[in-house]
């Protein structure tokens, strides 16, 4: 692993961490609690953009192979149609 590999594994770490805050912020205030003039449902959706810019690098890098990331979204959504509440006939993602 190159410095370069590892800064962006690094960045996506943090990113990781700031978006389990978002989450629990939004659990135990709710989403549309406002703090510094953003909402909880905003500072998420910051949160999911910069972990899906890093999850892009990754794959951009070849740190990891796209279609494998893809298989195992695949399989994780048919373990979630099996064995959660998540998923409905309505709501599967394609």
């Amino acid at each position: 692993m190159n410095e370069k590999q590892k800064e962006v594994m690094l960045i996506a770490q943090e990113e990781c961490a700031e978006m389990i805050q978002a989450i629990s912020k939004c659990f135990r205030f709710g989403p549309d609690d406002e703090y510094n003039g953003l909402t909880n449902k905003q500072r998420l959706e910051e949160e999911v953009g910069d972990l899906l810019c890093m999850i892009r690098l990754m794959m951009n890098q070849g740190m990891v192979d796209e279609n494998n990331v893809h298989k195992a979204s695949v399989q994780k959504q048919i373990k979630l149609e099996r064995w959660s509440n998540v998923f409905s006939k309505e709501t599967a993602v394609n």
